[in-house]
């Protein structure tokens, strides 16, 4: 299976000047956990809820912050017409849960999630790969930033 078909396509981009309050309202206007982070047309990371949280607020930073203070920098994608094998592999090695989907001509068409993932393909390879992701540690581990 491919990635497109089962990726979300409707996704909302932050942007790196973009206050937190204003990233989390596009997080509840769109239900979603994580927000890829462009400046002008390029993807530059991606913040998720837990980041304001654990690099925003338990930092002491407020709702006025900027993205571009808490969010990851360190972004992994796919293609969208890669395999979904491949994908999960990737994303329990590299401990994380959502990523961006581009096409071949490197443009964001959509976000893909372990829970889409766990939907739409074997869900003993989502389990696997869940299992991977939560292992303690890894680069993108909250107090690593």
């Amino acid at each position: 299976m491919k990635i497109s078909e089962c990726m979300t396509r409707d996704v909302q981009l932050a942007r790196p000047e973009m206050p937190l309050r204003e990233a989390a309202r596009l997080m509840a206007e769109c239900d979603a956990g994580a927000l890829p982070v462009g400046d002008n047309d390029r993807l530059v990371g991606m913040i998720t809820d837990r980041d304001m949280a654990i690099r925003g607020l338990a930092q002491g930073l407020g709702p006025e912050a900027r993205v571009s203070e808490v969010m990851s920098r360190e972004l992994r994608y796919c293609f969208e017409d890669d395999d979904a094998d491949d994908v999960l592999e990737t994303m329990g090695e590299e401990q994380i849960r959502r990523m961006p989907v581009i096409s071949r001509q490197k443009r964001l068409v959509g976000i893909v999630s372990l829970g889409d993932l766990s939907k739409s393909h074997e869900p003993q390879r989502a389990g696997e790969a869940l299992c991977d992701i939560s292992r303690q540690g890894g680069q993108h581990s909250q107090t690593a930033h």
